[in-house]
């Protein structure tokens, strides 16, 4: 008998586990109060990677200029037009995915909704139920504490991608992934940029070299970093400049305050679990978010969580696999899914990437069973890297003791494709000779591997 599914949320995760539920014979309604698409199309993933992107041909440009291309003048900057381009490139996979909810089996419906019970919710009025639910209403961004962080100068990731004009000096809290990649787009753009990072070094998911590297990278482009410094304070009463906004931090023990005129905040997200009557259904969540189990479903029988809101892990391409795994496990079929091996990347330039774990990882967990090996390859020493001018990158692969993949972690130019190409062989449980017996195509970049 066909099972019916509610989504709550038509992110990356509610969209394609509709598409897929609806593909296995499901009867599914997708709820959405917001854009089709959810925060990695319209205010995430997709908008930050066009900005990634023209910041990868600006370089790019820059650097052909001493190859005796382009001399005639350096490339201007219409950052209007780059914001429209970012707005038509987003509204057109938006429209793809209102096509997919349109689709057989899939009914769409624009509203908040609400949970009732485990098998009801409320929307405008209107009752709809069936035989799951499924919550996927993504994150939102969290400003970091300190006095003066609601000054109207302190935006989002939101906020800054609405803007269609550059900063003349940006100042970023935070060194996380959306701190790095608006570091490294908007200096492309001529803008200065000043990090402050409260952690030691940036990326803490990363492998801690690779990170450091990376944060070498930048710096040598011109941006300014303050490592382990702490914001205080956001004040414009002493500023140098009109319009401009100062922030305050701590470290080593000293205040020190920069002077910009814009602050941008990425300190991280919190889960979207407000308005969802989680309470009253007792469904059990706290700040990280909505509490589930291996299959993604939480405190209350036939209620499941996937992505942002449940806090595992906050990438779309982790929330899309896990609605395969709900979907799979609903209809009676038991594929679990490892974590571990959700590649991620850093869209910066150069590109950082990685997937399983790190040598340092590997060797808390398995201490007892002997050394892993960790196996390094150099981006100058690659023909393609060489003719790119992309020499500035290094390529680690992690192998357990008896030899297994474990892990791969990359800087430098196409790091995330390269990663993939490794987490495909980690699933099914490839070699480190595996691997050396593919045959790669030369010259590339995945000889690097």
């Amino acid at each position: 008998m066909p099972k019916s599914l509610i989504i709550i949320g038509c992110g990356p995760g509610g969209y394609a586990t509709a598409e897929y539920a609806a593909k296995e014979g499901m009867t599914v309604t997708v709820f959405e109060k917001g854009e089709a698409g959810g925060t990695c199309l319209n205010r995430g993933c997709i908008p930050t990677k066009v900005y990634c992107h023209a910041a990868t041909l600006v370089l790019d440009n820059a650097q052909a200029a001493g190859w005796g291309l382009w001399q005639s003048a350096p490339p201007a900057i219409d950052f209007a037009r780059l914001h429209a381009h970012k707005d038509a490139v987003v509204a057109q996979l938006r429209e793809g995915v209102e096509t997919l909810m349109a689709q057989p089996g899939i009914t769409f419906v624009r509203g908040a909704a609400c949970l009732k019970d485990a098998h009801t919710v409320t929307c405008d009025g209107h009752d709809y139920a069936a035989d799951y639910i499924l919550i996927a209403t993504g994150s939102h961004p969290v400003l970091p504490r300190g006095e003066g962080i609601d000054h109207p100068k302190v935006v989002d990731s939101t906020a800054l991608l609405d803007r269609d004009t550059l900063p003349r000096h940006l100042i970023i809290i935070g060194a996380g992934v959306i701190g790095m990649e608006m570091a490294s787009a908007f200096n492309a753009f001529g803008t200065e940029v000043t990090v402050v990072e409260f952690l030691k070094e940036c990326l803490p998911m990363a492998d801690s070299d690779l990170a450091k590297r990376l944060r070498k990278s930048l710096e040598k482009r011109g941006v300014k970093f303050y490592m382990q410094a702490a914001a205080k304070r956001v004040s414009d009463k002493t500023v140098t400049s009109p319009g401009n906004v100062a922030l305050t931090f701590t470290q080593k023990g000293k205040d020190i305050t920069v002077e910009g005129d814009l602050i941008l905040a990425a300190t991280g997200r919190g889960p979207n679990t407000e308005g969802l009557g989680l309470d009253a259904v007792g469904v059990a969540y706290d700040r990280h978010g909505i509490k589930v189990d291996d299959n993604f479903e939480t405190s209350v029988k036939d209620v499941y969580a996937l992505g942002d809101v449940n806090g595992r892990m906050q990438l779309a391409h982790a929330a899309e696999a896990q609605g395969r795994r709900v979907v799979d496990h609903l209809l009676g079929r038991e594929r679990p899914l490892d974590v571990s091996l959700v590649p991620w990347a850093v869209f910066t330039v150069p590109e950082l990437a990685g997937t399983g774990r790190t040598l340092d990882a590997l060797k808390r967990e398995d201490a007892q069973v002997g050394r892993p090996v960790e196996t390094k390859s150099f981006y100058r020493a690659n023909g393609k890297a060489v003719t790119m001018d992309a020499t500035d990158g290094l390529v680690k692969v992690v192998s357990t003791p008896d030899g297994k993949l474990a892990g791969c972690h990359v800087l430098g130019a196409h790091a995330a494709d390269l990663v993939q190409e490794v987490s495909a062989l980690i699933s099914v449980g490839a070699t480190v000779e595996d691997l050396r017996r593919i045959i790669h195509i030369h010259p590339t970049l995945q000889e690097l591997l």
